[in-house]
């Protein structure tokens, strides 16, 4: 049957569109990404913002439409949302007033229940899941999840942007504070990183991830199918880094593969990507277009 799923995040709303048979995603109809920054300024003032909310009733009208069209009701979309809702004290007025525009009602995930369909979603075909450690750096967030154990640091790109990286271009002090915080909030990684098995292969999803790939691909058109194939190495991560913190955002923005709307927060993703494999003891890195997303259709257990 055909059914959809939306994933609210910090940065983005993702939209999937997907015939799903026995827990499996068989065919996908529509797979929508729209860089809303729901999250923008929550870190610093703990409230969603007029203009943030502004921009996700637009999307949310354009995702309405679309599985209007589709035939299916409002009612049967799972619709989930992560940190941001968890840290916002108005995100309960907000979520009210979005069931009461598009009747769509969505539940806030935990970070625990972020982690674990995020993982379900994240592999791809053929992938063995005692194998693989899925990192999703989001924007307020970042999870770290295997099939057995599973962490939520509040580490992200839109969060520590707005924290630590203000100027434009970023400043050398600027840079090594957050790169020293990162690592910090990396050591609680440590009791996590020694239960898995030492060779166990890391997986990244979500949108910093994918826009490195396609980045280091020069794709000027994404596909999903190239971006799965790529391997980053640290040595990968770290030139990008000291690549993007010589870049002006603007100049980001002029970088083929580069989505523009994700060109100011893309510094910090992509140096918690680095930090990650460094610390934490991952010499290569896949990459995985899928995620939340489709783990929320395919885990039966899951509920609207």
């Amino acid at each position: 049957m055909l059914r959809a799923s939306i994933d609210l995040g910090t940065n983005t709303c993702l939209m999937l569109l997907a015939e799903v048979e026995s827990g499996q995603i068989k065919k996908v109809s529509g797979d929508y990404a729209r860089i809303i920054r729901l999250g923008e300024g929550v870190d610093k003032t703990g409230s969603l913002q007029p203009e943030a909310i502004e921009r996700t009733f637009e999307c949310l009208s354009e995702y309405y439409k679309i599985i209007s069209e589709a035939g299916i009701l409002s009612g049967d979309v799972v619709c989930v949302a992560t940190s941001h809702a968890r840290d916002a004290s108005n995100g309960e007025a907000f979520f009210d007033k979005v069931e009461e525009k598009f009747g769509l009602r969505f539940r806030v995930l935990s970070g625990k229940d972020e982690a674990r369909l995020s993982f379900i979603g994240s592999l791809l075909p053929g992938m063995d899941p005692s194998h693989y450690a899925v990192l999703d750096v989001g924007g307020g967030s970042t999870e770290f999840v295997t099939a057995e154990a599973d962490r939520s640091v509040d580490l992200g790109s839109v969060r520590f942007t707005e924290r630590y990286l203000k100027s434009d271009p970023v400043t050398d002090e600027e840079f090594v504070e957050c790169l020293d915080k990162i690592d910090n909030k990396l050591e609680e990684l440590a009791g996590w990183r020694s239960s898995i098995p030492a060779d166990m292969q890391m997986l990244a999803v979500a949108g910093t991830a994918t826009t490195l790939a396609t980045w280091h691909l020069e794709q000027e058109t994404f596909n999903a199918a190239e971006v799965e194939r790529v391997h980053l190495s640290k040595g990968n991560l770290q030139q990008m880094v000291e690549d993007l913190k010589s870049m002006t955002v603007a100049e980001r923005r002029e970088q083929v593969g580069i989505e523009p709307k994700r060109a100011d927060v893309l510094l910090a993703g992509a140096m918690i990507m680095w930090r990650t494999m460094e610390k934490l003891r991952f010499p290569i890195c896949s990459i995985s277009s899928r995620g939340l997303r489709y783990g929320v259709l395919m885990d039966l257990g899951f509920t609207i």
